[in-house]
């Protein structure tokens, strides 16, 4: 009885939404082809995610840390901003 109310509990402490919920959706390009797209630009990408609809990261150019985002559709960078922390 425990147990099922922690899991009732860790589901729902975020919200009302499940933990799983940040996946990639139907349709969107693969991880594979987000780290191939932006390495061909010159950035290493060492964190990748989905996250609330679109993939979300950090990657490193020429010793500066950037945060992105990527359209999951279309491919394109809608965020690349240098990471000050």
């Amino acid at each position: 009885m425990i147990k099922k109310i922690l899991i009732a509990t860790v589901l729902t402490a975020g919200l009302g939404s499940p933990a799983f919920a940040d996946m990639p959706g139907k349709n969107w390009i693969s991880s594979a082809k987000v780290k191939a797209m932006l390495s061909k630009r010159g950035y290493r990408v060492t964190k990748l995610e989905a996250d609330d609809g679109h993939w979300e990261g950090e990657a490193r150019k020429a010793r500066v840390n950037y945060e992105f985002h990527v359209d999951p559709h279309s491919g394109a960078i809608t965020k690349m901003e240098r990471d000050h922390s």
